[in-house]
C-alpha cells in the first residue's frame, strides 16, 4: 500500500484496491470453446460489422463497405502518440473553457501558484476533468451544461501536501472543483468563449443543496441527523455521463460515489447498511479523506449518506435559482449517462448503465405521457425500472424489478438496485457505458468498455464474479474473456417501440487489433489497421444518424495495443458499419463529452486529464474544445 500512489489510481484501480476480487490464477482463453459451443460469435461479427439494418439480416461487412459510398465529410486522421488535439484538415479547434477559468469577473484567472486558484473563488471557476456535456438554446442564448468528474489533488492542493488535503479548506476547495458547470457560452470574431458574468452562469457541487424525489424520498435508509426528512441532500458527486430531457433540463448521472466515503472508527450499522456497502464498494477510506474534516462522509457518524448518492439528477440549466432534483425512481447504481428517448405513445424512456465490470444495463419507462407544454412532474421517477436479460439467439428482455419479481420492497429496490438486478437474473455486461439513441431509426447502442476479468478462474477453479456474486463468464453480447478491447451492442425495440419489453441486438463493433491478433481479439470485420481503437466509453449520435465513439482505453500504442495511439473519437455509419477516425487527443487523456452548438457548425468535445505537452498550460488542465469547419459548414 505504501508503494502506491493513490491519486494516480483509476476508480478502477481504486475499487480493486479496496475491494480485493479472488486472486485470478493460469486459465487458457476460450472464445474458440465459446464459438464451437454455441455456433454464435461468428454470427454476431459478421452481424455487428454488417450492412444495413438490423430487420435485413446478415450480410457481408467486406461487400458492403466495398459497395457504400462513405457519409462522411471529412478524411479520416492517422492515429498520434504526441500531446496535442489532432483533427481532420479542413477542421480546425480551440480551448473554450478549462479548469480555473473564472466564470464571474470577481473570481481570480487560474494560478500555478495556488493550485488552480483559491479556496475563496473555487466554486466560482470552471470545474475539474470534464466529462458528459449538453447544449441548450434559450431566449436567443446558447447555454452548456459540463460535468466535472473528479479531481487530482496532486495539481489542485499546495505542492507540499503531495495530494492529500490537510485542512478543512482545503477539503472544500476540491469538494468545489467537482459537480457540474453551467455558464453562457458565444460566438464572437475570435470564436467561441464564455459569457462571464452571465446571470446563467452557476457552479453546482458536492455542498449544494438538492431535492429527493420519488419512490425512496423520505425513506429510513435515506434519513440523516442533518436530514431527518429524508428528502433534503447536499451535493452531487463524481459527475460521469449526462443525459437531455425533451423538455430542456440537463441530467448529470453520479457514478463512482463510493470512493468519497471512508469511517474514523468502526461502522455500527445494521447488517442492510453492511451488504450494501459490499455491493457498492463502499470502504473504510476516502480517496480524498473527507471524511477526516467533514462528517458527513464519515460512515462511522452517517451510515445513510452514502445512500443519498449514486442518483440521476435533474437540473434546470435556464433557472440559476432551481434547486437539482435527485430522481430515486431512476435506481441507485454506478450511472454513466441517462439517455432519454420518447415512446410512440409519449411515455418517458430512459436508458441507463451501470459502469462497472459485470454490471447491468437498465431501464426506465414513465407511466406519465410527456406533453410539450405540459406539466412534467413526476415523469422521471413515477414509472418502472427494467434490467436487461440478453439471450444467445439474438433476443432479449426488459425485467420488470418490482417486489414481486425481486422479493425486495420498493424503495429498497431503488437504493439498492445492483441486488433487485441480481434477484431476476440480468446479464452481466462489461462495464456498461455511455448509451445512445438514434434519432433516424428506432435502435440504441451502449459501449461495453472493457472487462479484464470476463471468464478468469479463481484459485478454486471457478468462474469470478461481480460484487454480488453473478458469474462473469463469456455470455452471448460479452463473447471474450479477459476483455481488454471492448465492445458495442446495438438493440432495436420491438414494434420499434422503445417502451417494449422485448429487443433483438447485435454487436456493432467489437474492438480489436488485426495487426495483432487474427482470432476474436483482432475484433470484427469493420476493425481494420487504420481506424485501431479500444475501450469505447463516450457515445453520441448526431442528427444524421451518426454515431460518434471516444475512447478512453490503454494509450501505450505496445503490444496488444500496437497501433491504436493516444485515446481519440471516431465516426461510425450505422448502415454500412463503416468507422473512421476523427480525432486525436493528447497523449494521456480520456476524450469524453460531445454536444453541438444550435446551428450544428460547431463540436464541443472534453479533454480530461491531458498529459505532458498538452498546449494549454502547465500543469495541464482539463478542457472543453470547441471544433469548427474552416468554412463554417455543418460539422461532422
Amino acid at each position: 500500500m505504501t508503494d502506491i500512489d493513490k491519486s494516480k489510481l483509476s476508480w478502477d484501480e481504486w475499487d480493486e484496491l479496496h475491494f480485493p476480487r479472488p486472486a485470478e490464477s493460469g486459465f487458457d482463453r476460450v472464445v474458440e470453446r465459446a464459438i464451437s459451443r454455441r455456433g454464435f460469435l461468428g454470427g454476431v461479427l459478421a452481424f455487428g460489422s454488417g450492412a444495413a439494418a438490423m430487420a435485413t439480416g446478415l450480410l457481408s461487412s467486406t461487400s458492403v463497405l466495398a459497395q457504400a459510398a462513405s457519409r462522411f465529410a471529412f478524411t479520416p486522421i492517422q492515429a498520434q502518440t504526441d500531446g496535442t488535439v489532432h483533427v481532420p484538415d479542413g477542421y480546425s479547434w480551440r480551448v473554450l473553457a478549462a479548469w480555473g477559468d473564472p466564470l464571474v469577473s470577481a473570481a481570480d484567472g487560474y494560478d500555478v501558484t495556488q493550485g488552480g486558484g483559491s479556496v475563496e473563488h473555487s466554486d466560482q471557476v470552471f470545474g475539474e476533468n470534464t466529462d458528459g456535456m449538453e447544449t441548450f438554446s434559450y431566449q436567443g442564448r446558447q447555454l452548456i451544461a459540463i460535468n466535472h468528474e473528479y479531481v487530482n489533488p496532486d495539481l489542485n492542493l499546495p505542492a507540499q501536501n503531495e495530494g492529500v488535503a490537510q485542512t478543512a479548506d482545503e477539503v472544500i476547495k476540491l469538494q468545489n472543483l467537482q459537480g457540474v458547470t453551467v455558464m453562457e457560452i458565444a460566438e464572437g470574431a475570435d470564436g467561441w468563449a464564455v459569457v462571464k458574468d452571465s446571470p446563467f452562469n452557476r457552479r453546482i457541487h458536492h455542498r449544494t443543496q438538492m431535492r429527493l424525489a420519488g419512490p425512496a424520498a423520505g425513506h429510513d435508509l435515506l434519513k440523516t441527523e442533518a436530514d431527518p426528512t429524508g428528502t433534503v441532500v447536499l451535493g452531487t458527486l463524481n459527475n460521469c455521463g449526462s443525459g437531455k430531457t425533451p423538455w430542456g433540463t440537463y441530467l448529470t448521472c453520479e457514478e463512482n460515489f463510493n470512493g468519497y466515503f471512508g469511517a474514523t472508527e468502526a461502522l455500527s450499522a445494521d447488517e442492510k447498511v453492511i451488504a450494501g456497502y459490499r455491493r457498492y464498494g463502499v470502504g473504510d477510506e476516502g480517496r480524498y479523506q473527507y471524511e477526516l474534516f467533514d462528517a458527513r462522509f464519515d460512515t462511522a457518524k452517517n451510515p445513510n449518506e452514502p445512500h443519498r448518492h449514486g442518483w440521476v439528477v435533474e437540473i434546470d440549466p435556464t433557472d440559476p435559482t432551481s434547486t437539482p432534483v435527485k430522481h430515486t425512481g431512476l435506481g441507485r447504481f454506478k450511472h454513466e449517462n441517462a439517455e432519454v428517448v420518447l415512446a410512440p405513445d409519449g411515455r418517458v424512456v430512459v436508458y441507463m448503465g451501470d459502469d462497472e465490470r459485470g454490471e447491468f444495463l437498465y431501464k426506465f419507462v414513465s407511466n406519465g405521457i410527456y406533453t410539450p407544454g405540459g406539466s412534467t412532474e413526476g415523469l422521471l421517477d413515477d414509472g418502472t425500472l427494467y434490467a436487461a436479460r440478453f439471450e444467445d439467439d439474438q433476443t432479449g428482455e426488459w425485467v420488470a424489478l418490482t417486489p414481486e419479481t425481486t422479493g425486495m420492497e420498493m424503495a429498497e429496490i431503488l437504493i439498492f438496485t445492483r441486488m433487485a438486478a441480481s434477484a431476476v437474473g440480468a446479464t452481466t455486461m462489461d462495464r456498461p457505458e455511455w448509451i445512445a439513441t438514434n434519432p433516424v431509426a428506432a435502435e440504441a447502442y451502449c459501449c461495453l468498455t472493457n472487462n479484464s476479468r470476463r471468464g478468469v478462474k479463481t484459485d478454486d477453479g471457478s468462474i469470478r464474479t461481480n460484487a454480488g456474486g453473478d458469474v462473469m463468464a463469456v455470455n452471448a453480447p460479452n463473447p471474450r474473456e479477459t476483455n481488454e478491447y471492448g465492445q458495442i451492442v446495438r438493440w432495436r425495440p420491438e414494434g420499434d417501440d422503445h417502451a417494449s419489453d422485448r429487443f433483438t441486438w447485435d454487436l456493432y463493433v467489437m474492438a480489436g487489433n488485426p495487426t495483432v491478433h487474427s482470432d476474436a481479439y483482432a475484433g470484427s470485420a469493420n476493425m481494420n489497421a487504420g481506424n485501431l481503437f479500444n475501450s469505447p466509453d463516450g457515445m453520441a449520435i448526431d442528427s444524421t444518424g451518426l454515431v460518434w465513439i471516444q475512447t478512453d482505453g490503454d494509450d501505450d500504442n505496445e503490444g496488444d495495443f500496437a497501433g491504436m495511439g493516444n485515446n481519440q473519437m471516431l465516426a461510425g455509419d450505422p448502415v454500412t458499419g463503416e468507422i473512421v477516425r476523427f480525432l486525436t487527443g493528447p497523449k494521456g487523456c480520456e476524450v469524453t463529452g460531445l454536444a453541438w452548438s444550435a446551428d450544428l457548425r460547431t463540436m464541443f468535445v472534453g479533454i480530461q486529464h491531458p498529459g505532458s505537452g498538452w498546449p494549454n498550460g502547465s500543469p495541464e488542465r482539463s478542457a472543453v474544445i470547441a471544433i469548427k469547419r474552416d468554412d463554417n459548414g455543418l460539422v461532422g
